[in-house]
């Protein structure tokens, strides 16, 4: 029996992308729709949007702190409640902060889900740098 998946809609690529042959728009569906949506979210600071004005992750205002077990909680938190808020289409297994590459400036955020109504389980992971562009 196949499950209906229609619910998880469709949704633009992102970054978005053209189909030069066909002239279309890029469109992503099911899982890969659901990690294009979290890679928005996760990038997008509170206020951008101006018809979604709490549509957001606030991660921008971590860039200069101490990355300590605090931060690292707080982000997760962050995370979680923007998730919670703006996906309602998965639930959260897990968040993790991978911090290996701190003295690089990049954070790995995992994010571990399942999709409701199909139990279907996947992961997204959100590279969150920490340090300016500086190299031109």
């Amino acid at each position: 029996m196949k499950i209906n998946t229609d619910f998880l809609g469709t949704g633009w690529s992102f970054p978005p992308e053209f189909n030069e042959t066909e002239g279309k728009l890029t469109m992503t569906t099911d899982v890969e729709d659901i990690n294009n949506s979290l890679m928005i979210l996760l990038s997008t600071r509170p206020g951008e949007r101006v018809m979604f004005p709490n549509y957001g992750c606030d991660l921008h205002e971590m860039l200069f702190k101490p990355l300590d077990l605090t931060l690292i909680t707080q982000m997760k938190g962050i995370i979680e409640r923007a998730i919670l808020y703006h996906e309602p289409r998965i639930n959260i297994l897990s968040i993790e902060i991978n911090t290996q590459e701190e003295l690089q400036g990049e954070v790995l955020i995992e994010v571990d889900y399942e999709v409701r109504n199909t139990n279907t389980r996947s992961n997204m992971v959100f590279p969150f740098y920490k340090g300016e562009a500086t190299e031109i």
